[in-house]
């Protein structure tokens, strides 16, 4: 496993109360570097496109990278990824 992470990605689905927890490979996280890449894949990979970014068919995603808690100022944060209701594209913030 990629130092940093836990292996393990909690998909909460708000609409149903349903929690799932999946373990991917660790490809995923040597290929997706970093909470950034990581939201990126999952979302290409789960949401269709043309889904309205308010809607409840939008995903999002809070998402950690290796560097999360160490004692620095780069590496305790976290990026928040979906679809950008201003734009309708990509939106995130670190």
């Amino acid at each position: 496993m990629a130092d940093g992470y836990m292996g393990k990605i909690l998909f909460v689905d708000l609409s149903t109360g349903t929690l799932t927890t999946e373990t991917p490979d660790e490809k995923l996280y040597r290929d997706y570097m970093g909470g950034y890449g990581l939201g990126a894949r999952i979302l290409w990979d789960r949401r269709r496109g043309g889904v309205d970014p308010l809607g409840p068919e939008n995903m999002l995603g809070f998402v950690t990278g290796p560097l999360t808690g160490i004692p620095g100022f780069f590496g305790s944060r976290y990026t928040v990824v979906g679809k950008s209701p201003l734009t309708g594209g990509w939106g995130d913030c670190a």
